[in-house]
């Protein structure tokens, strides 16, 4: 069982900065992927940003050069630091751990597939 807590949403202006924590407890997160899925209003939960093992990170077009992945297994800590944020960054971003057996790259874009979540946190872009 693992437990995941998001903290450091909040509001900030249009290329404001922002990192968000993941802190997981529970069984270690060295054995699972670790994404952040966001979901704005009325749309579906989508990720956007993964990382998983030594290091190995994938992030969707629409943030890439501006979010960065990261993680300390020894802390159970994941973070999602972004910069140059935008009005469309404005959505709920969740953390969710998917155990490393069942991640591949069919696998990996569905929330199905991620067995525990946090219960996320607003980030809103606006000035």
């Amino acid at each position: 069982q693992v437990q995941l807590v998001e903290s450091g949403g909040g509001l900030v202006q249009p290329g404001g900065s922002l990192r968000l924590s993941c802190a997981a407890s529970g069984r270690t997160s060295s054995s699972y992927a670790m994404g952040w899925f966001r979901q704005a209003p009325g749309k579906e939960r989508v990720v956007h940003a993964i990382n998983w093992s030594g290091g190995s990170t994938y992030y969707a077009d629409s943030v890439k050069g501006r979010f960065t992945v990261s993680r300390d297994n020894a802390k159970n800590t994941v973070w999602l630091q972004m910069n140059s944020l935008k009005p469309e960054d404005t959505a709920v971003y969740f953390c969710a751990a998917v155990p490393l057996i069942r991640f591949t790259s069919a696998t990996m874009y569905d929330p199905g597939q991620y067995d525990y979540w946090g219960q996320g946190t607003q980030v809103t872009v606006s000035s």
